[in-house]
């Protein structure tokens, strides 16, 4: 099978991204976006997706900038997976985290749509407001062209849920993005395509 890896660089009037990801990765990560929760957030998805990553991005504004990560991230994941043959496709987590009980599930389709089902409140997680959260990960799935169903089950602590979110998010990805040898590298659709 070929190298899973894709990287991008976006700069707009609002923002300077630079990103690359290793889908078979070991976890390994550097996050620069001036935004400590956020770069921690992303930290937890290449470490628990054992992705190698690499973000760099800068903006005057914490919307701009939480957004257009997510639509690069999205975009480099969908890349690097390529015509997704033998992927095992659909997968879900369960990730607790004290208090909080996150579900995650995905099916790396093709087609994005999210459902997020996060009470974070409007307030902030350290440097991070707590509604770009969401907007994050709706941004992500539909320029990542997948599926992505996301519950907080329970919890009282908002970071603990979004830190849960994350680690669900990449324990579900890692799966769906693993090869499965049944399919001796078919692509898993009746429609023998996904994108």
């Amino acid at each position: 099978m070929e190298e899973r890896k894709a990287k991008i660089k976006r700069e707009t009037q609002e923002t300077a991204v630079a990103l690359e990801i290793a889908i078979d990765g070991s976890g390994e990560f550097e996050m620069t976006t001036g935004l400590r929760m956020f770069d921690h957030l992303l930290s937890q998805m290449a470490q628990h997706g054992c992705f190698d990553m690499k973000v760099s991005a800068t903006s005057h504004d914490p919307h701009h900038m939480v957004e257009d990560v997510a639509l690069c991230l999205g975009r480099v994941f969908n890349q690097a997976l390529g015509d997704k043959k033998g992927i095992i496709r659909m997968a879900h987590a369960f990730v607790p985290m004290d208090d909080a009980l996150v579900m995650v599930a995905v099916d790396v389709s093709g087609r994005g749509y999210a459902v997020i089902e996060a009470d974070l409140g409007a307030g902030a997680i350290s440097d991070l407001p707590a509604p770009l959260i969401i907007h994050f990960l709706e941004s992500f799935a539909l320029e990542a062209r997948l599926n992505l169903h996301c519950q907080v089950l329970r919890g009282s602590d908002d970071h603990h849920k979004a830190e849960a979110l994350f680690k669900a998010l990449a324990r579900a990805l890692d799966q769906a993005t693993k090869y499965d040898p049944r399919l001796q590298g078919r692509v898993p659709s009746t429609k023998d395509i996904l994108e």
